[in-house]
């Protein structure tokens, strides 16, 4: 009978064993998939489709700071591309300044005013002179707020018997805004400054 009592207590022990582990072994595999279900679930918040020509093409969500470099490169290339395309028609130039001084702050605004004063504007209609500008390179420093840049590019100016090569070297700074239809990426330029802009090359046509 003792023998009976004994191996019953000891089937009880058993049974009670596995249960615990049992109970433990969901409660692991519950957080488990709980833990799984939310990675997936912000997974698929940070995926965004976009339509284009019928199709559903994939794209990712990022944080601004994930991006600021390469924002604020494409700020400070749209506006020199603006600022410094220029063509002989007084629409397309005044139309091109307008979209760059919305990137920019006065220090802008007072370098086309002083050009405008010296008749460089009327100068590139009355010439028939084309200007572009090609950007070589463009230095962000993102350790310090505003963000100091530093832009290398080179000018061409179109004439009907020359081109003139200039080098433009600019610098200034980035500051945080509210993103428009003007200004996609957010920024704007602050102190702006032409630190060299020279001929070194001309070409006969």
């Amino acid at each position: 009978m003792f023998q009976q009592l004994r191996n019953i207590d000891s089937a009880f022990k058993h049974i009670r064993l596995f249960s615990l582990v049992l109970i433990i072994s969901c409660v692991v595999m519950v957080c488990f998939t709980l833990y799984k279900s939310f990675q997936l679930i912000n997974q698929a918040e940070q995926r965004i489709y976009i339509l284009s020509n019928g199709k559903a093409l994939e794209a990712w969500s990022a944080e601004r700071k994930d991006n600021i470099p390469v924002e604020a490169r494409d700020h400070v290339r749209m506006f020199h591309h603006h600022f410094f395309t220029l063509d002989p028609d007084d629409k397309v130039i005044q139309a091109n300044i307008k979209k760059a001084l919305y990137l920019a702050d006065e220090s802008a605004k007072r370098q086309y005013d002083n050009l405008k004063e010296n008749r460089y504007y009327s100068n590139i209609i009355s010439g028939n002179i084309s200007q572009e500008i090609t950007l070589d390179s463009i230095r962000i420093d993102t350790e310090m707020y505003p963000f100091y840049f530093r832009c290398f590019a080179h000018q061409k100016l179109i004439r009907t018997t020359s081109i003139v090569t200039r080098s433009l070297i600019t610098e200034g700074y980035l500051r945080n805004v509210s993103r428009s239809d003007h200004n996609p990426h957010g920024f704007l330029i602050e102190k702006w400054n032409t630190l060299e802009n020279k001929d070194i090359k001309t070409e006969m046509r």
